[in-house]
């Protein structure tokens, strides 16, 4: 609407078209956005005591190592930001998105969403006690189970004591407002959960729709219908195929294979597939560092996750 009144706007001034055509291009800059800050699982990559193929080439090379799994929710208009885990590479984590924004932030998010009490969705928060960074009151947003963990044990427990940390709890099934244009849907998903819960979340920020679920046991059934609801589907893709871990029953440790996953959206239409952003690698999923594996996803219209990479 807006490009045909420009063009049959003839006795517009030239002055006044040139405005709305730039007001038209700048509008989608000031939307929220996200920003991928860690795409590797939990341990993340290289991985402590690796010494095969997949790890070799990050410890000789730091330009290929990758955080443990994080985005950034962020909100250019009110200059606030929040961040989703608190992994245990969180300070770079935070440094590097100041680098990514050129210093356009505060260092620290409003707050910090965490889906469950495996150590690369919470250990980070420790960065926030009195022996680093002594933050006061950090809104941190978790589930019930999670929330009991934080509070029961130690040294979690030493940050909700000294106020490091406010924990604002979240339940199953609604929507927290951080402002008018951003929101977060929490849901649960079925995962091993020794300690707690594990949540997922929908981020809707301004016209846009990010699925985020890092770790899940399997695939429920409405995994396409929530796929097709979205903009960007952030999904858990912790190893690609059953091989990954010889001598070691894989039934420990479930993911969806990304085979799997490539097999249950094969037949939904490119439109769907290419909404896909596989992430959370294990350090054996050759989506890290095998290139032709890499491109044979790509070609089959899937995404790989790429730290760094803005979603907007």
């Amino acid at each position: 609407m807006a490009n045909k009144t420009i063009a049959q706007a003839g006795y517009m001034k030239p002055s006044v078209i040139i405005i709305l055509l730039l007001l038209s291009v700048a509008a989608p800059a000031q939307q929220p956005f996200v920003q991928i800050l860690g795409i590797a699982q939990d341990g993340g990559y290289p991985h402590m005591g690796c010494t095969k193929k997949c790890c070799t080439m990050a410890w000789e090379n730091a330009g290929a190592r990758r955080f443990v799994v994080s985005v950034a929710i962020v909100d250019p208009v009110t200059k606030k930001w929040w961040l989703m885990e608190a992994t245990p590479d969180i300070k770079e984590q935070l440094q590097y998105f100041k680098t990514l924004t050129r210093g356009a932030y505060p260092y620290l998010p409003e707050g910090i969403f965490i889906t469950h009490a495996h150590i690369g969705h919470y250990t980070g928060l420790m960065e926030f006690g009195r022996e680093v960074m002594g933050t006061k009151q950090l809104p941190v947003y978790v589930l019930p189970g999670m929330k009991t963990f934080l509070e029961t044990n130690g040294p979690w427990s030493q940050l909700v004591q000294l106020g490091n940390i406010a924990i604002h709890p979240l339940t199953k099934d609604s929507v927290t407002s951080l402002n008018e244009r951003i929101q977060i849907a929490t849901f649960t998903v079925l995962h091993r959960d020794e300690y707690s819960e594990t949540a997922g979340f929908t981020i809707i920020a301004g016209h846009r729709k990010y699925l985020f679920i890092p770790d899940i046991n399997h695939w429920e059934k409405n995994i396409v219908d929530q796929v097709q609801q979205v903009d960007y589907a952030l999904l858990d893709a912790t190893f690609f195929d059953a091989s990954e871990l010889p001598g070691r029953n894989i039934q420990e440790v479930p993911h969806p294979l990304v085979t799997e996953t490539m097999r249950l959206f094969q037949n939904t239409g490119e439109r769907v597939k290419a909404k896909l952003y596989f992430i959370h690698f294990n350090h054996t999923n050759p989506l890290l560092w095998d290139e032709s594996i890499k491109t044979t996803v790509n070609k089959a219209g899937f995404n790989i996750a790429v730290q760094g990479q803005v979603l907007q």
